[in-house]
């Protein structure tokens, strides 16, 4: 294959990534300010805060498809009281629009009360007769602080078949993300992946939060061009900012393959939006 069509063909793949990308934000005081940076028809994926709660998320969550923006709201299992809390979610979320929700377990130590898995919860929303278009669960292409290999695949094998997506975690190196899709494509697991991804942010503040939600391993690929010196030099060119570009020219080329089925990446803002919306459209420019 010559220079000149893998040029063209890495082109197209970070088109295809970016152009319908997904922003993850906190439900924190300042949403407002953030979504405001965000293009009109954006889809928008709303946390669920352990200081504020699933309510906070809900209520985020009316607000944002009142503006008219497409969202999926994080329905985290372990904050969730029982079954009629959920029913209640269930029920606004519906009454406001909203076709796509994602579903994970939570990082709450203790559950708020009986689901203590996204496998759980799925289940009660299944027979609580609710059913939305898109249903987005978790893959952990680093592993899980406190789940070993075989329960992450067990759980996957139960999750899948209520899901229509799945949403990574955080992760720096391309190719440990392609070695986990080719992994759970031994197992069966045959759903579109959507790759999770930092936004531009300052780089001791993205270690401190990468370390926090147990993506530790992966920090050392920040580390990786020529040694601490190279990550010196990288610091000092960048003016201490962390910009995905090498994930993004990581992953272009395995855009388009069927095999991998990635339908797009899921951008985690960590509420530092305007700098990662002009990066985003830098790219696409």
């Amino acid at each position: 294959m010559s220079v000149g069509t893998q040029t063209i063909e890495r082109t197209d793949g970070v088109a295809a990534l970016l152009k319908d990308a997904r922003f993850e934000l906190m439900p924190f005081e300042s949403f407002e300010d953030e979504i405001g940076h965000l293009p009109d028809d954006a889809t928008i994926a709303i946390t669920t805060s352990p200081q504020l709660g699933i309510d906070t998320t809900v209520e985020r969550t009316e607000q944002a498809a009142e503006l008219g923006y497409e969202v999926s709201p994080h329905i985290a299992a372990r904050y969730v009281r029982d079954r009629d809390h959920l029913d209640e979610i269930a029920e606004r979320l519906t009454d406001a629009g909203v076709t796509d929700i994602f579903v994970p377990g939570g990082d709450r130590e203790e559950p708020a009360g009986e689901f203590e898995s996204a496998h759980g919860l799925l289940v009660a929303l299944d027979e609580l007769g609710h059913s939305f278009e898109e249903v987005g669960i978790t893959g952990y292409p680093e592993g899980h602080d406190f789940l070993n290999a075989e329960t992450l695949s067990d759980a996957m094998a139960r999750k899948s078949p209520y899901a229509t997506y799945i949403v990574t975690q955080l992760c720096y190196d391309p190719d440990t993300v392609l070695e986990w899709i080719d992994d759970i494509r031994d197992d069966g697991v045959d759903l579109p992946i959507e790759i999770g991804i930092p936004g531009v942010m300052n780089y001791q503040r993205l270690m401190e939060i990468s370390q926090k939600v147990g993506v530790g391993d992966s920090i050392k690929f920040l580390r990786k061009t020529t040694g601490i010196l190279g990550f010196v030099k990288q610091l000092v060119g960048s003016r201490g900012v962390y910009k995905p570009d090498d994930l993004i020219d990581g992953l272009a080329p395995y855009a388009a393959d069927d095999y991998y089925n990635i339908r797009g990446i899921h951008i985690y803002t960590f509420n530092q939006t305007p700098d990662t919306e002009s990066w985003r459209n830098d790219r696409l420019d």
